[in-house]
């Protein structure tokens, strides 16, 4: 038996941001990892010289000390950084009647929307100017300084009075979907699609069910900003974090399987692993899901009935098809890193199949793929229900794939020519490699029909970080949670000490 004071259950961002800051509050953590690799959804893999990022592949401000990134501040604070490739445009939309590119300034962007709808450029342009709006108010708390709990206020107050006054008139800004910024500002049919897909890749919900925070954060990040890819893909964001964590004097362990968080007299006390381990720890913080803390790693009668049954109903945004491609690079000079692709304008397009998202980072990052070929990243929303590996799991597979195939073909008309390797997976592969209940994107909670749950759990001791907590789903949102976490489990001084060393 083991004794530790925080012991974190699963490393993806949020688990690794809070163990690592709470490694450098000075607490005793230790980390278990069930898979081999570290990294949860933003975990990298190998196979025959190409390396492919396994979710996450848009980032912005990495290597930006004026970004409001929080991934970017903590790593700041854990005295690492990641080596970045800064490009423009961001990414290309490919829809049925037209082609846009996706430029972070503002400008360009408007400008290429205008060769379409001129109308539709200008309506843009006045919803920009609220978000940004938004986007300066938020400017001026880092998310280092947030905590989820009543102290909150005062450090806040005491700290920053200024800045939040500047957010008071912005309230009620801060719990609105962008949907009711689109109805305000938007008339051009065309223009709204393109907010509801922006909107997509952001949450897996249109502008109706997205919170205009998040919407906001992504046009000021892209005007005030720099979008930029991390020299060795997400891997090199993992293994950033992991060292802060080890310079700080926590430990990763891989390989370890939390079978059971465990609980005394409505207390957490530790966990016991897969080989029948037990590490003690007076704070447990799960960066499971959900689903996964309250329905398999916790035991049923530790938790109040109503609430435990209130957690598991929460619904889940769908899994993944993804199809990871090694192919040959000649004659592909010019080829751009990210592109969407919507197959059918009549259909919605959160239809599974429909919105197609690419990602090529060796377009970037050469190092990523061997000499003259690229590494690719494809994936579109595909339900769980109904997959079992049975006698038809290939042929479903391929199946479920074209989609994919036909959205790259859009890219590289000859794709499939050009394959050296080719892996397909689908949500029993989301669900087994990443152990996500049904391999899910995370909670479908809609602005203004419920907000994501808290850090907090019903039992002392115990908390959740990650995308089914606030503020939600995305790679600065789940950074964002470790901070919210990380800085609640310590004292006000600790953090407001560590806000003056950085002088945020």
């Amino acid at each position: 038996m083991q004794h530790s004071d925080v012991i974190v259950v699963g490393s993806g961002i949020g688990g690794l941001v809070a163990s690592a800051l709470l490694a450098r509050y000075g607490q005793r953590v230790i980390v278990c990892e069930s898979h081999s690799i570290p990294g949860g959804a933003a975990h990298s893999f190998s196979r025959q010289g190409f390396h492919f990022d396994s979710g996450p592949s848009f980032y912005c401000g990495l290597n930006d000390r004026n970004s409001l990134n929080p991934l970017q501040q903590v790593l700041t604070a854990l005295g690492e950084s990641v080596a970045t490739i800064a490009y423009d445009p961001l990414g290309h939309y490919h829809f049925p009647d037209a082609t846009v590119p996706i430029y972070s300034n503002a400008e360009r962007y408007r400008a290429a929307i205008a060769l379409i709808t001129p109308q539709g450029a200008k309506e843009l342009e006045l919803l920009e100017q609220r978000l940004l709006s938004l986007y300066q108010a938020l400017r001026g708390v880092p998310a280092l300084a947030l905590r989820s709990d009543l102290m909150a206020i005062a450090v806040l107050l005491s700290r920053y009075p200024f800045a939040i006054l500047k957010l008071l008139p912005a309230i009620q800004q801060i719990q609105a979907a962008i949907g009711d910024f689109v109805h305000q500002t938007l008339r051009d049919p065309w223009v709204r699609r393109l907010i509801d897909l922006e909107c997509f890749l952001l949450s897996g919900l249109k502008a109706e069910g997205t919170i205009a925070p998040e919407v906001a954060f992504m046009f000021g990040e892209r005007s005030h900003s720099m979008i930029d890819y991390p020299v060795g893909g997400s891997a090199a964001i993992v293994q950033a974090l992991v060292r802060g964590l080890q310079r700080w004097g926590g430990e990763l362990r891989l390989n370890a399987h939390v079978e059971q968080i465990l609980v005394e007299h409505g207390r957490v006390a530790g966990i016991q692993l897969r080989d029948g381990a037990i590490l003690k720890a007076t704070t447990v913080i799960s960066n499971a899901t959900i689903w996964d803390t309250y329905g398999k790693l916790i035991s049923p009668q530790c938790l109040p009935p109503s609430f435990r049954q209130k957690a598991l109903q929460t619904p889940a945004v769908d899994s993944f098809m993804h199809l990871h491609l090694g192919i040959r690079a000649e004659g592909l000079e010019g080829l751009t890193g990210h592109h969407v692709v919507l197959h059918d304008a009549e259909q919605d397009l959160t239809v599974p199949g429909n919105t197609c998202m690419i990602s090529i980072p060796s377009v970037w990052d050469a190092s990523l793929a061997p000499q003259n070929h690229h590494v690719l990243h494809a994936y579109t929303l595909e339900p769980y229900a109904g997959w079992q590996r049975n006698s038809d799991y290939a042929i479903k597979k391929r199946e479920k794939a074209e989609p994919l195939f036909r959205a790259l073909e859009q890219v590289i008309p000859d794709v499939r020519d050009r394959i050296q390797l080719e892996l397909i997976g689908t949500p029993l592969t989301h669900a087994r490699y990443l152990r996500r209940y049904q391999g899910t994107y995370g909670p479908a909670i809609a602005a203004k029909q419920g907000m994501f749950p808290s850090i907090h759990t019903p039992i002392r001791g115990l908390y959740r970080v990650g995308d089914s907590t606030m503020p939600g789903i995305g790679v600065p949102a789940v950074a964002a949670s470790g901070i919210l976490c990380a800085n609640t489990v310590v004292k006000p001084h600790q953090t407001i000490q560590l806000l003056d060393e950085l002088g945020l």
